[in-house]
């Protein structure tokens, strides 16, 4: 069962769902349980919702949300501690060249969305609205709630 407006949300992010780069995310363990694919497109559906919500850009915060962590290498390969400040800027400098470049809005939603762990603050709604939707959806995910959510079998089943 999809939310009501499911095929909304998809228009926004469809073309990047058939990348191969983001395809990639299903490879890296993201958190216990969870591929980053998984939790990077929990993160851009409630991204999305959030920055409507707000009267902000639900597809630039739906785009930014799924390549937030679009760092396509094995986060083991680091220490914990510098993964979390490394990540948003190979998942920027990814980002950028999977969509022909970012503009400063789209680049802030991606490199601030470990704010306040990270020196970079969101600076827009839709920055907010990624940063935001990565802590709750980490959150559920950490909690093992993600698994049992309806949204969960509704992401997975219509993202390619």
């Amino acid at each position: 069962m999809y939310p009501a407006d499911w095929e909304e949300y998809q228009a926004c992010v469809e073309e990047l769902l058939s990348s191969p780069q983001v395809a990639r995310l299903k490879d890296i363990r993201h958190h216990p349980g969870v591929s980053c694919y998984e939790h990077s497109a929990f993160v851009s559906y409630v991204a999305w919702r959030l920055a409507r919500r707000w009267g902000a850009d639900g597809t630039m915060a739906a785009r930014a949300g799924l390549l937030h962590d679009l760092y396509l290498y094995d986060p083991r390969s680091l220490p914990s501690w510098r993964q979390c400040f490394a990540h948003p800027r190979a998942a920027a400098v990814n980002a950028a060249a999977l969509r022909g470049g970012l503009s400063p809005r789209e680049e802030n939603c991606i490199l601030a969305h470990m704010w306040p762990l990270s020196v970079r603050a969101p600076h827009s709604r839709e920055a907010a609205a990624v940063c935001l939707a990565d802590k709750l959806c980490a959150v559920a995910e950490v909690l093992q709630v993600w698994r049992r959510l309806a949204l969960r079998r509704a992401l997975l089943a219509a993202c390619p």
